[in-house]
């Protein structure tokens, strides 16, 4: 059965806790496989690219391909493989000015591949967009900013160095021992 745009917000905004969005939890990892493994497959391939009309089905999309990946292959390369088409449609959204529509919480989702992205240049916006609405959100604002400092410093992620068989340079080695990263 093919999951609407509609069942994945209500999925994500609805059924799991806000502590779910972001902790390791084997359970909720194994119940977005289940549920969107073919949702995301095909957003993946542009067969959901039709969402991207609006600023709820923009969403839908960019939770599909930036988050549940990172939930149902947790700890191995495809847990990042959509991160470019998901950078895609947030760019797409932020142009027509999607985001502005969208509540706080359903925005900072909206704007989190800026903050997945290894280009300074989206991790500049990353920290603009959180910036603006740190009021609204200031935990967004504060872990925009903690994600720039590894790629100015070093042009990528360094904890995901191991994941994707990238060699780690010593610099990268010493500021992982007291930087914890993001996955």
């Amino acid at each position: 059965m093919r999951d609407t745009q509609q069942e994945i917000i209500h999925f994500w905004f609805g059924e799991l806790e806000p502590q779910q969005w972001f902790q390791s939890s084997p359970a909720v990892d194994a119940e977005i496989l289940e549920r969107f493994a073919l949702t995301h497959e095909m957003a993946d391939d542009g067969l959901c690219n039709h969402w991207a009309v609006d600023a709820e089905g923009s969403l839908a999309l960019v939770i599909v391909l930036d988050q549940f990946p990172r939930h149902m292959y947790r700890g191995q390369p495809k847990s990042f493989a959509s991160d470019e088409r998901a950078l895609l449609i947030a760019k797409q959204a932020v142009h027509k000015g999607f985001d502005q529509i969208l509540e706080p919480v359903k925005r900072g989702f909206l704007y989190l591949p800026f903050q997945h992205s290894e280009a300074l240049s989206d991790q500049t916006k990353s920290v603009e967009l959180f910036g603006a609405m740190a009021e609204d959100n200031p935990a967004g604002d504060m872990y925009a900013k903690r994600h720039y400092v590894p790629i100015e410093k070093f042009g990528r992620f360094p904890h995901r160095n191991e994941i994707l068989g990238r060699e780690s340079t010593e610099e990268e080695i010493e500021f992982l021992k007291t930087y914890k990263g993001f996955l």
